[in-house]
């Protein structure tokens, strides 16, 4: 019971920063921006139960073992929760990952979310299917980030952790893994 109200506070707050930012981000203007405001409302509130990890979890989106620092600079994902069900949406109450990170008492606190679309022809010399949403343009074509994974556009919001670099980049500086807790990387 006592979480209730503390998500709901931490609910009201992130819709208010929702609607905040639009104003001193640089991108759409007007009623690009109103939409993308009211977009991103849409996915506070459809993720906000996911802050609970075994809501996420019980929701679908499977967790992977390891935590995905950035391998060329700083920051990192954290670890990945993937619902395939969920890829090739563009719905902004859908996203086909979530992201934890650790939250220093043996849990996991949810900091971001991503939305992943194959890419129609799996040419990543060619773009003319980059899907949008929060009237921003996906990222790639890019290659697969495992066997298996097709050609893909992606777009991250960093809408429960601030992200210093902006809320749509790949990589959060303010996120990190903790030491023995990566993939390890295999042997040259």
């Amino acid at each position: 019971m006592a979480r209730r109200p503390a998500l709901v506070l931490t609910t009201a707050a992130a819709l208010a920063l929702a609607v905040a930012v639009p104003a001193a981000a640089s991108g759409p203007t007007g009623a690009e921006r109103g939409r993308a405001a009211v977009e991103r409302g849409v996915t506070y509130r459809a993720t906000a139960p996911y802050q609970i990890h075994a809501n996420g979890v019980k929701a679908g989106y499977v967790p992977d073992t390891y935590c995905v620092a950035n391998r060329t600079g700083p920051g990192a994902l954290g670890y990945p929760h993937f619902n395939h069900a969920y890829d090739n949406s563009v719905d902004p109450a859908k996203p086909a990952a979530l992201y934890y990170e650790d939250d220093g008492r043996g849990g996991k606190r949810l900091v971001g979310v991503q939305w992943l679309v194959y890419d129609r022809d799996q040419n990543t010399a060619t773009d003319d299917d980059r899907p949008t949403m929060f009237g921003r343009a996906f990222k790639g074509p890019q290659r697969g980030n495992f066997p298996g994974q097709p050609v893909h556009y992606a777009l991250h919001l960093w809408l429960w952790k601030a992200n210093p670099k902006g809320v749509y980049e790949t990589y959060n500086q303010a996120v990190a893994c903790l030491p023995g807790t990566t993939r390890p990387q295999p042997a040259a």
